[in-house]
């Protein structure tokens, strides 16, 4: 198996509320509480562990409050990679409904110096021969700006990863100008970061990005590559939390690809992982029977490149 960096900027320790309905400006009495160490690029660690691959996580996390994240890398075998800064990692609160309505609140984060910046550079630049693949993922903490991102993603392309980003807004737009390996947007932040260009797929692969995943929920993914133009359709599923949804379809991906599977195949599966995702609170997966189930639910096409 790959043995892969997943960083992870802007991590966060998630709160995630189940309620049968938020009733806005009345006393809402939760069904359940759930606390995680997440971020998008924790998320991607766990299913790509879960996976087999041999995984390390980095990025900035708050000095003040690491117990959840110390714990996670203890009990998950990660290799940690992070660097510490002064504050607190932020803690987001997630309101899962019944009917599979996720609302978020997003903290800021910690503000991170360009010190800090510069010694995670140092950092990966030291231990990036240990790897063959990158996870970026997530948003930007306070203090890091897009061009400081874009070029963090030039370096990891100069050491010889393979770099797969996940992020939107600014920080998607920035990294996008890096050409990294593969990027997994959904169809919003793809279009928002490319102004609706018309020839989205092929301005990027002009870039140099090879692999272009676009998650569309309920209606499915599409893969573009020079090997592959596939979409695939997911099976229905009882929605617990679309949290996690993409990060578990980024490991699906990715593990397919750096294991040399078909491509078909490689979609089927990613798409039938992200599809566990939503049934669940948490990360990873749980339960190998029913991934084998909703894989034999996936259906692909061959997709006329737009």
């Amino acid at each position: 198996m790959a043995r892969i960096l997943t960083l992870t900027l802007n991590p966060a320790f998630d709160l995630t509320v189940r309620l049968a309905h938020l009733q806005l400006g009345e006393v809402n009495r939760s069904e359940t509480l759930l606390t995680h160490a997440a971020g998008k690029g924790v998320n991607v660690a766990q299913v790509l562990a879960d996976l087999g691959h041999q995984v390390s996580v980095g990025g900035f996390l708050g000095e003040a409050n690491p117990e959840a994240f110390d714990a996670l890398i203890a009990s998950r075998g990660f290799g940690d990679a992070f660097i510490r800064v002064p504050g607190e990692t932020r803690s987001n609160i997630k309101i899962a409904e019944q009917d599979g309505r996720i609302t978020d609140i997003n903290a800021p984060g910690p503000l991170v110096s360009e010190a800090a910046q510069a010694q995670l550079l140092e950092s990966l630049a030291g231990i990036a021969a240990e790897f063959d693949a990158v996870v970026v993922a997530g948003s930007l903490p306070r203090g890091v700006s897009p061009q400081w991102f874009q070029a963090l993603l030039q370096t990891l392309k100069s050491l010889g990863l393979k770099v797969a980003l996940d992020t939107s807004g600014e920080a998607l737009r920035a990294g996008l100008k890096a050409g990294p390996w593969m990027v997994k947007p959904n169809t919003e932040e793809l279009a928002e970061a490319l102004h609706n260009a018309t020839d989205a797929i092929s301005q990027l692969h002009q870039q140099g990005v090879e692999h272009v995943v676009v998650s569309d929920g309920a209606a499915g993914v599409s893969w573009y590559s020079p090997g592959a133009t596939l979409h695939a359709t997911p099976p229905k599923v009882t929605v617990a939390s679309t949290v996690g949804a993409g990060d578990s379809l980024l490991a699906g991906m990715l593990h397919g690809l750096l294991s040399g599977e078909a491509p078909e195949q490689t979609l089927r599966r990613a798409t039938a992982i992200a599809a566990m995702a939503v049934t669940q609170i948490g990360f990873g997966i749980s339960d190998d029977a029913q991934l084998a189930r909703l894989e034999s639910g996936v259906a692909v096409r061959t997709l006329t490149e737009q």
